[in-house]
């Protein structure tokens, strides 16, 4: 797990986003014990408060879940759920820059669509009706 303290983003999202990273990667794996917050902070020498508030954030959207007793572990479809955020936010993100660059280049919807399909091998033999 690497952060970065000279980031414009704070250091407990850095930890959460590598913990979605580790989990996404198969590195963590669902129902497996995740890494407590006294480790994350002696292997970054982050504050413990700073670690568990990055834990706190994937526990409260169901990442990762408290139990009792024991560590805290990998919540079953985690995974799913972190790659369907991940692919929606990209994804937005990516298609919100190229019709932003496309205005700008006065680059038309039919433009767009016709590349799309070249790159993705359908052609122009791939019609809508």
């Amino acid at each position: 797990m690497k952060i970065s303290f000279d980031s414009l983003k704070p250091v407990y999202i850095q930890i959460a986003e590598a913990i979605e990273d580790d989990i996404i990667s198969g590195k963590l794996a669902e129902g497996s014990a995740a890494y407590s917050q006294l480790i994350i902070a002696r292997e970054l020498s982050v504050n413990p408060a700073t670690a568990a508030k990055g834990i706190n954030m994937l526990v409260s959207k169901g990442i990762l879940d408290k139990q009792r007793g024991a560590s805290m572990i990998v919540a079953p479809g985690a995974l799913d759920s972190l790659l369907k955020e991940r692919r929606e936010k990209s994804f937005r993100k990516l298609i919100s820059n190229l019709i932003s660059e496309a205005k700008k280049l006065n680059i038309s919807e039919d433009e767009i669509v016709g590349e799309i399909r070249r790159q993705t091998g359908h052609g122009e033999e791939h019609n809508d009706e």
